[in-house]
């Protein structure tokens, strides 16, 4: 399949099922540009869908979660030379399909029948199945929480929708529909491992490896966020959340100038704060604030 010559139909498609969508770059998984806080204007109106697609018919799709109400569990495939972390070096475990197939095995019995809902193939043969969240939740991204090769998209996060093409330094190829059935709840064992997970302290190293995981991004980026990032871990108690704050900010001008994916800046920010110790709950809604802010003043902007 080569690059979509229309992605209009796809984007309606996604908004008859009730979901929130707003246009990436053409080949990109990056808002389009001067599109910030893309959580709030992420749309399902078919008028504004069609206005923007019809005017720019190969800009890529995104699917705002929280919005839409999806936890959207991506398996991955391992990049070149990748190898499994010590915990998930097992026979039979290649990627983040089997990596979840062996959750599977251990927390609902081998049962496979979460794996009959909507469904996408993404550019490198890794897989996204879309579930309902629970009424009342508000599950956070993960990145690697649950296993290796699995992060999940939810409040705060987006994916790369079907009809959409991506080329970029690891990879290239088409976002399609694989199994076109109803979003599924989200299985009770997955819900179960999801939230415990998000509470989950991690180390230093996790934080960085969970930077490293997107060498998409590029270095300047990259670096201005392991920067803060840093910075937060280093911060002492006393000035811990106010570190975390403008951290979050400085993050937040580059996610507002289309340089920086928000959830990113949101996993790497939110566990630097779990890390030093700042209460789960106070470190997101500081992450939060903070991100939103700079996204309102975005990086190369006129003061």
């Amino acid at each position: 399949m080569s690059t979509p010559t229309n992605v209009l139909p796809y984007a309606l498609a996604a908004a008859r099922r009730g979901w929130h969508v707003f246009p990436l770059r053409t080949r990109a998984k990056r808002p389009v540009r001067n599109f910030t806080d893309w959580e709030r204007h992420a749309t399902r109106d078919a008028d504004a869908i069609t206005a923007h697609w019809g005017a720019h018919p190969a800009h890529n799709l995104a699917i705002a979660c929280g919005p839409s109400g999806l936890v959207v569990i991506d398996l991955d495939t391992p990049k070149d030379s990748e190898t499994p972390p010590p915990e998930w070096a097992r026979p039979g475990i290649t990627n983040g399909a089997d990596v979840l197939a062996a959750l599977a095995e251990e927390h609902a019995d081998g049962d496979t029948s979460f794996l009959g809902t909507f469904t996408v193939t993404t550019r490198r043969g890794g897989t996204h199945l879309y579930y309902a969240a629970p009424d009342g939740a508000a599950y956070r991204n993960t990145s690697g929480r649950l296993g290796w090769l699995i992060d999940t998209r939810a409040t705060g996060g987006y994916v790369v929708g079907p009809g959409s093409y991506v080329a970029d330094v690891d990879g290239r190829g088409p976002y399609e529909v694989t199994n076109p059935a109803p979003v599924a709840p989200l299985p009770e064992w997955l819900a179960t491992l999801l939230e415990p997970a998000r509470r989950r302290p991690v180390t230093s190293g996790q934080v960085h490896s969970m930077l490293a995981s997107h060498p998409g991004a590029a270095t300047y980026v990259t670096r201005a966020l392991r920067g803060e990032v840093d910075r937060v871990l280093a911060s002492r108690e006393g000035s811990r959340n106010h570190t975390l704050n403008k951290a979050a900010f400085a993050v937040g001008t580059l996610v507002g100038a289309g340089m920086l994916p928000k959830h990113l800046a949101e996993d790497a920010l939110t566990a630097a704060g779990e890390r030093i110790g700042l209460d789960p709950t106070e470190c997101e809604a500081t992450v939060r604030s903070g991100l939103q802010a700079g996204i309102r003043r975005p990086r190369g902007a006129a003061a």
